[in-house]
């Protein structure tokens, strides 16, 4: 097989930017491992950034999210029963898109199967040479053969696991992580939410979120040590730890149900440098991780995405090189800051194993700081809402 861009990755990064080069004229072929069904099931963010919805829009793919999405002008921060509500739309004139991640997923599978975009499941990816030649060529099974792709470039989006980012020599990248020492308990259930807006509270016994999907379905989260096994949490014990963990008159009306998907996922911060060596460039979770405080993982993706198929089309329509070799930098300056964030909300939300009395008082007096100021909270929603492109 033979293409203009190869694309490791089936999930929303590498959908994305197969359509959006697709809509500028540039051919691709989407790697996906893991089959469509199984990517579909993956319970995954939902709080998308204007710059991501406005995104989706031009990649011709914003139809169903404008129609059953939920447009959020606040978020609340709980601390113990204090409750602040953050005016994102006020502070900043934006506001985020309440969507899952799942959704958008299957608007992009649906949005390629359209144009007829070729995407392969099930293709496990063996190897990758040329990258630092004049042509690439992607090593891969399908359907019990072995395969090759040639390409001009090979965009990685196949997450922190895939083989992308390793093809990069050790000599030539440098890796910068935090690992935290603790995870999320998430449920999903087909429930109202527990308040019009996202909840994200502080407590001694641990951080919790109410979130939400829709109108009728929630998801929820509770922090809890890495030890614990998703078998000693039976869905009372989850519903009576989270309300404990939230503001007293939320917890009173409540609504519980049977859990659809319960998981424990870790926390980490993690970043590859460069993006881009040679003829490949990484986006996505191949490069960078964030933990999910900040409801920025898919939103990264976006952006790098943005600035990815911007290069592109300019060096396939336009003859310039100028925004392929200067990917990296662009897209690493946004990564940090936006690393920064979901850090320093972890950072203030979440009751640490050596968390002492000092550390203890800093987080409250954190959240002090945005009750009585303005300008800490406008600082607040300028990165919640998201930063420019």
């Amino acid at each position: 097989m033979k293409t203009q861009v190869a694309i490791i990755g089936g999930g929303p990064a590498g959908l994305l930017l197969s359509q959006l080069l697709d809509l500028h004229g540039i051919e691709s072929v989407v790697l996906e491992r893991r089959s469509r069904d199984y990517v579909l099931s993956r319970i995954r963010a939902g709080v998308l950034e204007q710059g991501t919805v406005d995104l989706l829009r031009a990649a011709d793919v914003g139809a169903r999210m404008d129609r059953q999405g939920e447009i959020h002008d606040g978020v609340e921060i709980s601390w113990h029963d204090e409750r602040l509500n953050i005016d994102i739309k006020d502070l900043t004139g934006r506001g985020v898109m309440v969507y899952g991640q799942t959704e958008v997923t299957q608007d992009l599978y649906n949005a390629r199967d359209e144009r007829g975009g070729t995407v392969l499941h099930e293709a496990e990816v063996t190897a990758i040479e040329g990258i630092e030649g004049d042509g690439v060529t992607v090593h891969f099974t399908h359907e019990g053969e072995a395969k090759t792709l040639t390409a001009d470039f090979v965009a990685g989006c196949d997450g922190f696991h895939g083989p992308s980012r390793k093809a990069i020599p050790e000599s030539h990248r440098q890796e910068f992580e935090r690992a935290y020492p603790f995870g999320w308990l998430g449920l999903l259930s087909e429930t109202p939410p527990a308040a019009p807006e996202l909840i994200y509270a502080a407590h001694d016994r641990g951080f919790a979120l109410c979130s939400m999907r829709s109108p009728t379905l929630s998801r929820y989260y509770v922090q809890v040590s890495l030890s614990e096994k998703l078998e000693d949490w039976p869905a009372e014990r989850f519903w009576d730890e989270l309300r404990t963990r939230i503001p007293a008159d939320v917890a009173e009306t409540l609504v519980t149900g049977e859990p659809l998907e319960m998981s424990i996922a870790p926390l980490r911060s993690f970043v590859s440098e460069p993006m881009r060596h040679g003829r490949l460039f990484l986006a996505g979770d191949s490069a960078h991780i964030v933990p999910p405080t900040g409801a920025k993982g898919l939103n990264l993706a976006a952006s790098d995405v943005y600035y990815l198929h911007r290069a592109f089309d300019r060096f396939y329509n336009h003859g310039t090189s100028e925004g392929l070799d200067a990917y990296s930098e662009t897209a690493l300056s946004r990564v940090w800051k936006c690393e920064r964030f979901s850090w320093w909300m972890t950072s203030m939300l979440h009751d640490f194993p050596e968390t002492g009395a000092f550390e203890r008082r800093m987080q409250r007096a954190e959240f002090e700081y945005l009750q009585m100021s303005e300008t800490a909270r406008k600082s607040f929603a300028e990165n919640y809402v998201g930063l420019p492109y």
